[in-house]
């Protein structure tokens, strides 16, 4: 090969084969700063997609994991009050047996009464007030719905729907809702004529696209109202529109849990329907029963007895739920480890392998350095020949 000054050959294959060792130990180095075979498409695509798809997959098994938990809790505390009102029942049945027996007096009877009606009133506030965060668990459901509507919040104005929440707090049956709309500001506000409470929305300046619906909550009254594109964000709607409110109370409630990642229902839902636990739907007699003669103590035994045997029922009902959630759970565990498991595979780095391969092109990358130097060097050599 002929001495030339004006291309160095060698330092030129030094300094492709440096920077090829440069980028190759620089790659090196950021998977092992990450942690990750991927940093990119690049790395390897394929794997890339399906180690994604398995993070967020494994990363919604870990919610519906909390969720079955959620579901779990709920149920416990639904059992924790079924069994006091169980403990009631057992004390209600031994008055009613007590005042059935001659030894006591009709003045004594009144006495074994008041107590029998008191304990009566504490089964139903203790179903009225049993909940867990806010939903009301052993005393049945409500359906409330929105009555007759006024001329500007009809579907021509762009309401789709105006819906309340199942056991929509703070409202009452037959109470009356004013709706306005405020151009200026952009807000709804809805009162409740009957109560006095008002709530304001969040802004509303734009119409949904055709076709598309906007959903407006006012959380105080569980209520939403569902815009459509007819709505015209420019125009006041007046206050003296009005809607009644109708009540329909349901004998149970149902609840449902979301244990799966997808959207099947009978396959990532778990629906739980806990039947109420007032003295009306436990014994159809035993809201009336009277401790006041024997004969009527004899009739209270025989409610009594029937409402112990639903207690027992829906209890039972609870305690095969929570058995079937503990599986549902340890599932899950098993899936999230799996998942994770396959994620990792392909995904994670091998620690040891590329610090393996790291030390190697670091070396390469030392020893190009040093070559690119030398050969940097050769044509010094010429200047001998020139001088």
């Amino acid at each position: 090969m002929a001495l030339t000054i004006n291309s160095n050959y060698a330092a030129n294959v030094a300094h492709r084969h440096l920077s090829a060792s440069d980028s190759d130990a620089t790659r090196s180095l950021a998977k092992l700063s990450a942690g990750t075979r991927v940093l990119s498409g690049r790395d390897d695509a394929a794997s890339l997609a399906i180690g994604k798809r398995l993070e967020a997959e494994t990363a919604a098994l870990r919610q519906a994991s909390v969720n079955a938990g959620q579901a779990g809790s709920m149920l416990q505390i639904a059992d924790g009050a079924l069994s006091s009102i169980s403990d009631i029942l057992t004390r209600m049945k031994t008055l009613a047996t007590q005042s059935a027996s001659d030894q006591v007096s009709d003045a004594e009877r009144v006495y074994l009464n008041d107590e029998f009606a008191s304990l009566r009133s504490e089964i139903d506030r203790i179903a009225a007030d049993t909940d867990f965060n806010g939903q009301k668990l052993i005393n049945g459901s409500q359906t409330v719905t929105a009555g007759t509507i006024g001329t500007d919040i009809e579907s021509a104005d762009g309401f789709g729907a105006i819906t309340f929440d199942t056991n929509a707090a703070g409202v009452s049956n037959a109470d009356q809702f004013t709706i306005a709309f405020d151009s200026t500001t952009s807000r709804f506000t809805v009162t409740n004529t009957t109560t006095g409470v008002a709530q304001t929305s969040a802004q509303v300046t734009a119409a949904p696209a055709a076709g598309a619906t906007q959903d407006v909550r006012l959380d105080e009254f569980g209520l939403t109202l569902t815009l459509t594109s007819d709505f015209d964000p420019a125009t006041d709607i007046t206050a003296n529109n009005t809607f009644d409110v109708t009540i329909a109370n349901n004998a149970s409630a149902t609840f449902t849990y979301k244990i799966g990642t997808g959207t099947n229902a009978i396959e990532d839902d778990l629906a739980f329907t806990i039947d109420s636990a007032a003295v009306a739907s436990l014994s159809a007699g035993l809201a009336a029963d009277t401790l006041d003669t024997r004969a009527n103590a004899e009739t209270a035994i025989d409610n009594v007895a029937a409402a112990i045997d639903e207690i027992n029922s829906r209890r039972a009902g609870i305690g095969a739920n929570q058995n079937r959630l503990e599986f549902a759970a340890a599932n899950l565990a098993s899936s999230i480890e799996n998942s994770e498991a396959a994620r990792s595979e392909l995904l994670d780095l091998d620690i040891a392998s590329e610090m393996t391969a790291f030390t190697s092109k670091q070396i390469l990358q030392q020893a190009g350095v040093s070559m690119l130097a030398q050969a940097n060097q050769m044509p010094q050599n010429l200047l001998k020949l020139l001088g």
